[in-house]
This record gives structure tokens, C-alpha cells and sequence, in this order.
């Protein structure tokens, strides 16, 4: 297995990941509010692509035997309005896709892909890496745990 940049020639196979995701999302969801679109497949390469060319992001892929196994998109965010205000303004790195395949799963895979995009931001002069996990998602907070990350904002919310 290697580590590898974006490559078109994958494309499909990484729309396979957005999918293989998102259904692991409506599955742990219990409220189901989760959805899958017909257009979501399409849709979100799309828009992870777009933030990753407006957004000074990467993408890399953990890829062996010509199958990619895993990837992790990165884009750097400046500061806001609001950040200028209320923060230090520091450059921040935010992961907004990390998909390892179901059965790639407890290889190290996903720390190796963590690791590189982790190396870019620091490359990038970022001083914090964000990542967003779905509130269910405990395996993906267990991880990230593991991984040196920690609580730092929370979204609290209730169904009415």
C-alpha cells in the first residue's frame, strides 16, 4: 500500500468512498434525518473538488494493487469576520472528507493519510487542523481521540 496525491484516473472509486460513507452515517443515524440523494454521488465529488481547488486543499489516497483504499481531503480556511473578532486568526487546516474502506479498516491506514495531510498543513503555515465528526460516529471520535485530537467546539441539538 502507498500513499499517493490525487489522481483523476481514480475518481470513481473515490465517489464509491463518498458513498460507502455516507452510508455509514444513515446507518448509525437514529434520529434519520441522514439522507442519500440519487444526485449525492456526483454532488459532493463535486463540491469537495471545488473547495479543494478554491481552498488551497489536497487530496490523497492510500492506494494498493490500483484500488484506492482510503482517503483524506484537506483545504485551509482563513479567518472570518467573526474569527477576526472573537480569535487569534490562526490559519487552520479542516479535514473535510477521511474514508478508509470498511474491510481497510484497523490497518493504519487512516493514521498514515492523517499524517500526510497533517505534514501539508504544517507546510501550509496552519496552526490548527479542525475536523468535523457526526455526533454518533464514536468510532470516528475514538480515532481522532487516539490521534492527539480533542473536543473543542460541540453542536448541541434537539428535535422538535
Amino acid at each position: 500500500m502507498k500513499i499517493i496525491e490525487y489522481n483523476s484516473k481514480y475518481d470513481e472509486q473515490i465517489k464509491d468512498l463518498l458513498v460507502e460513507l455516507q452510508n455509514y452515517l444513515i446507518d448509525i443515524d437514529y434520529w434519520h434525518t441522514q439522507v442519500m440523494l440519487p444526485e449525492y454521488r456526483e454532488g459532493n465529488f463535486k463540491m469537495d473538488m471545488r473547495k479543494v481547488k478554491n481552498q488551497n486543499g489536497k487530496i490523497y489516497l492510500s492506494v494498493e494493487d490500483n484500488v484506492v483504499t482510503g482517503l483524506i481531503i484537506g483545504i485551509v480556511e482563513e479567518a472570518d469576520e467573526v474569527d477576526k473578532l472573537t480569535n487569534d486568526c490562526a490559519k487552520t487546516g479542516s479535514v473535510i472528507e477521511l474514508i478508509v474502506k470498511n474491510n481497510t479498516r484497523g490497518n493504519g491506514v487512516g493514521k498514515l493519510l492523517l499524517n500526510k495531510i497533517e505534514d501539508y498543513f504544517k507546510s501550509m503555515d496552519c496552526k490548527r487542523i479542525n475536523i468535523e465528526v457526526f455526533g454518533p460516529n464514536k468510532k470516528g471520535l475514538n480515532f481522532y481521540n487516539k490521534n492527539g485530537y480533542i473536543v473543542r467546539d460541540m453542536i448541541v441539538s434537539k428535535r422538535i
